[in-house]
């Protein structure tokens, strides 16, 4: 009968080469191993800061990422005025309004849409420029526009 110790002693040696394989260690003694371990930990830590930094800069760069359910806007420039798409992995009721009262007050009359609100939303349309006087409105000054009004929406509480 093996007696309790020399299980106890078995499990330690067990664990400590399990530990020495997790951390890639090539030391042979249990206070190398640990120390190579803690090591290891401490990498751990700092790649996971990394990461954490990465996704934070991410989420900074798109200022509708932290806030709704990806939410994604591309403005484009064409012949007459915009190609505007807007999408959205969930539905989201009002949204449209909002956006439209936004096109309305950048002069732009919407030629053509396609609008799908059903499980997600997604808004692909064409704004042509109301004015000659509004030549001066440029793809980034619409985006900024459809981005404040999703803001503006999403602060209402008129979210799903």
């Amino acid at each position: 009968m093996v007696s309790r110790e020399h299980k106890k002693a078995a499990a330690l040696h067990d664990n400590l080469q399990l530990l020495r394989s997790i951390t890639n260690s090539h030391s042979l003694n249990k206070a190398s191993i640990i120390v190579d371990a803690s090591k290891y930990i401490e990498e751990l830590k700092q790649k996971v800061e990394r990461l954490n930094q990465d996704i934070s800069t991410v989420q900074n760069s798109n200022p509708l990422s932290h806030q709704y359910s990806p939410m994604q806007v591309t403005v484009e420039r064409v012949v007459k005025g915009f190609s505007i798409n807007v999408f959205s992995e969930k539905s989201c009721q009002g949204l449209l309004v909002s956006i439209l009262e936004v096109f309305e007050e950048l002069g732009l009359n919407v030629i053509e849409a396609r609008v799908s609100c059903t499980h997600t939303f997604q808004l692909q349309a064409i704004g042509e420029i109301e004015e000659e006087g509004e030549e001066g409105i440029d793809a980034q000054t619409v985006k900024e526009a459809v981005v404040q009004a999703i803001k503006s929406w999403s602060q209402n509480g008129e979210q799903d």
